[in-house]
């Protein structure tokens, strides 16, 4: 059984439709990141996904079953917004946990209160961007769950703290907890999840295992002495995902045969040519593309249909 299931998801807030068709089954003890462009409906998905707003069509389930108050005593939510109460402390937010979750770990709320160097006397309202979403995690993880759905989790921390939440959320899925998670920086993706959807407009246009997804593709990028020349026939090519020029600047995204791209756009002239492999963030903008950007890129097959 899958602990996440989402079910041919739409939503639509009248004209405006925010999630289009959208399946996504998140096995028990993986970290799986959803991610998309702004207004591409992460949160909208979340909200259909933990109650707080109804499917226009389709289904959703934690575990097999239909979220109901009681979900959320093995379920851990970090909303992109704060849902803190300003007037209350640090102290009396872990007094309140202690009151809403039979299952509330004191200690673990403290201790992370002391990792994320939050005083306990501080007011919400006093708290910083950052601070509210130290204090947001800590109250999730305190309840020890065994589901995470975490909308921007690292919001507003610096770097230190961003590893720190981190480490969390990796330290849960080894233990057996599964997440759920959207953020804006790859990078933190890439070493966390095991596991990529990527939204665009609504829709799912990519998904899959990040290692499978970097598979054996690379870039080949090419520098030459004045404007990058014309790829020709390379824009068609069958190995290639999409090519990419900026000033003197030439890259390929490259399926397979990186070796025979490689020496096609050697035949060009250029300076210098390297070759490194496909990035998460490589991805992810080639699943979101439009096709051509302002500075000249130019689309091949396209990563959308590995989706």
């Amino acid at each position: 059984m899958n602990a996440i299931s989402i079910q041919s998801l739409s939503k639509r807030y009248g004209e405006q439709l925010a999630v289009a068709d959208f399946t996504l089954e998140v096995g028990a003890g993986s970290i799986c990141a959803l991610l998309g462009p702004n207004g591409a409906g992460k949160s909208t998905t979340f909200k259909c996904l933990l109650g707080l707003a109804r499917p226009t069509t389709g289904s959703v389930s934690v575990e097999g079953a239909p979220v109901t108050a009681a979900t959320f005593e093995s379920l851990g939510y970090v909303p992109e917004r704060s849902t803190l109460y300003d007037w209350m402390t640090v102290r009396e937010h872990l007094t309140l946990g202690q009151r809403v979750f039979k299952n509330f770990d004191t200690a673990r709320f403290t201790e992370l209160c002391a990792t994320f160097k939050l005083d306990s006397r501080k007011r919400v309202k006093r708290l910083s961007k950052g601070q509210r979403t130290a204090l947001a995690l800590a109250l999730a993880f305190a309840i020890r769950p065994r589901i995470f759905v975490l909308d921007e989790p690292a919001s507003g921390l610096d770097p230190i703290f961003q590893r720190v939440a981190l480490d969390l959320m990796i330290d849960a899925a080894a233990g057996g907890a599964t997440i759920l998670f959207s953020s804006h920086q790859i990078g933190q993706v890439e070493r966390a999840a095991d596991r990529v959807a990527i939204l665009k407009e609504g829709r799912l246009v990519l998904d899959g295992n990040i290692d499978e997804l970097k598979g054996e593709r690379k870039v080949v990028e090419a520098i030459f002495d004045t404007e990058a020349v014309s790829p020709n026939g390379l824009a068609h090519d069958a190995r290639i995902a999409r090519i990419e020029r900026t000033g003197r600047i030439l890259r390929a995204y490259v399926y397979n045969d990186a070796a025979g791209v490689t020496r096609e756009i050697e035949t060009l002239g250029p300076r210098a040519v390297t070759t490194y492999d496909l990035s998460l963030e490589d991805i992810f903008l080639g699943a979101v593309s439009d096709g051509v950007n302002p500075q000249g890129a130019i689309a091949g097959a396209g990563l959308q249909g590995d989706a």
